[in-house]
């Protein structure tokens, strides 16, 4: 009897098929994306030839042709112009400075990953010859394997032909430092920080100690709960009490949390709570407190329902967080909505404050400029009709736009009008319309009544 796993002519064939057809798919798709970054960089190019024609010296207005660029090609595929001001950019560099790895993926010998990889370390490489010499060895390497081995193998060319020492190039990558956040699901977010090493690791050590610790009090008090348990009715063992079992045990409370739970626990109290030891403000750093916007149906605050909230129009968080949240918030901003179409109509609050701001925040959530997703609450307040043009200050004229895009807007000769409903048309100076809708509310309806319980037999 034939083996079953022993592949025959027809299975061989078949198999030679999908991989062809593979191989084909993975070049056309690197022949359209190096079309791309070619276009990316002739756009920079050119909007290098109009910053050079610019006189003054001020980074504002020099930086304008790029950004006035990606704010034009950005809405036209649906991303964001400071992606897109990125994709420009390092097009431009790819196509100019790496040419021989941007012919390679044209050609479909290499993928997207690999120039990344080839790129990220080469740019180090300011030298027109270290940086070709460093190219031609990685490249070489590159078109045999994948983008997860050229890494390392980069990393090392570039380190012998660069002429900084580490120590110089430490000190410039510690001007690269930041903090940011990634939005994910059922209300979690990541916060991520890029810092020297030394005090990543220290600060991990440093909540893995405390971490330890509070594990560590933990288990003792476990122990001394079992002990006391055993002298009380029986022989002491020293094993943990099940506190879901044992009924001597009931009224104890133990720390079930996992060391990662307590880690990013520590990290939150501290952040939120500690005041910063320098403090060259004089102002008192510690003094500043977080500021989110928080939209929750009214009935999932009464608990009739139990929907969801948003939180600064970015990401969902639970209810439960929500209603802490708002027991302890000084105010509310009461948010009407239409009942068919759910558009915003008007806000008000007891406490009397900038009631066409608070409209604006509650209608559109974030910077209304096509694809910006900064919270509106961080935003500033734009005149669609410049106000010294007779434009009035009034909910129909106005609009929140970040500061990028409120300076974006009016240098670079955007246009923007407000139908009803609260949308927008914007006009991009080539003469593109985009169509923003104020963002999307989500209607809850109570749950339904619970039926009425049946008479016995």
């Amino acid at each position: 009897m034939d083996d079953p796993l022993e592949p025959d002519e027809a299975h061989r064939r078949k198999t030679r098929a999908f991989r062809e057809r593979v191989e084909a798919s993975f070049a056309a798709e690197a022949a359209i994306h190096a079309e791309r970054a070619e276009i990316y960089a002739e756009a920079f190019a050119y909007t290098q030839e109009l910053t050079a024609k610019i006189s003054s010296a001020t980074s504002r207005e020099r930086d304008m042709p790029l950004r006035a660029m990606a704010a034009e090609l950005g809405p036209a595929v649906h991303v964001d112009d400071r992606t897109m001001q990125t994709h420009l950019f390092e097009g431009h560099r790819l196509y100019t400075e790496f040419a021989a790895t941007w012919e390679a993926w044209r050609d479909g010998k290499i993928q997207k990953a690999h120039t990344r990889v080839i790129v990220e370390f080469g740019a180090e490489l300011h030298d027109a010859a270290a940086r070709a010499a460093y190219e031609k060895d990685v490249l070489a390497y590159a078109v045999k394997t994948t983008a997860g081995r050229v890494k390392p193998y980069a990393q090392q060319v570039a380190d012998k032909l660069n002429p900084a020492t580490v120590q110089e190039r430490h000190d410039a990558a510690v001007c690269t430092r930041r903090v940011w956040v990634e939005d994910r699901r059922d209300g979690m977010s990541t916060l991520g920080i890029d810092g020297p090493s030394t005090e990543i690791h220290g600060i991990f050590d440093r909540l893995t100690q405390q971490g330890r610790a509070i594990k560590a009090t933990d288990l003792q008090e476990r122990r001394q709960a079992a002990g006391a348990e055993g002298a009380g009715g029986g022989e002491a063992t020293g094993d943990v009490v099940d506190c879901t079992t044992d009924p001597g045990a009931a009224a104890a409370w133990f720390d079930e949390r996992g060391l990662d739970e307590i880690r990013a626990d520590i990290a939150l109290d501290m952040l939120l709570t500690a005041a910063p030891t320098i403090d060259p403000t004089a102002t008192g750093l510690g003094s500043i407190r977080a500021m989110v916007q928080v939209s929750i149906p009214a009935t999932t605050l009464a608990g009739t329902t139990s929907g969801g909230a948003e939180l600064n129009g970015k990401c969902a968080i639970d209810p439960t967080t929500v209603r802490i949240l708002a027991g302890n918030a000084p105010g509310f901003d009461r948010v009407f909505l239409h009942p068919v179409t759910a558009e915003v109509l008007t806000t008000d609050r007891y406490t009397p404050t900038a009631a066409i701001k608070r409209f604006l925040q509650a209608r559109y959530v974030r910077c209304a400029f096509p694809g910006c997703r900064r919270p509106a609450m961080r935003s500033e307040i734009d005149h669609h009709q410049e106000y010294r043009k007779g434009g009035k200050t009034k909910g129909d004229n106005l609009g929140p736009c970040c500061t990028r895009h409120h300076v974006t807007r009016h240098a670079a000769g955007w246009t923007v009008e407000q139908l009803p409903g609260g949308r927008l048309r914007f006009t991009a100076p080539s003469g593109a319309v985009y169509i923003e809708d104020p963002p999307p509310r989500v209607m809850f309806i109570p749950d339904p009544a619970p039926e009425p319980a049946r008479a016995p037999f």
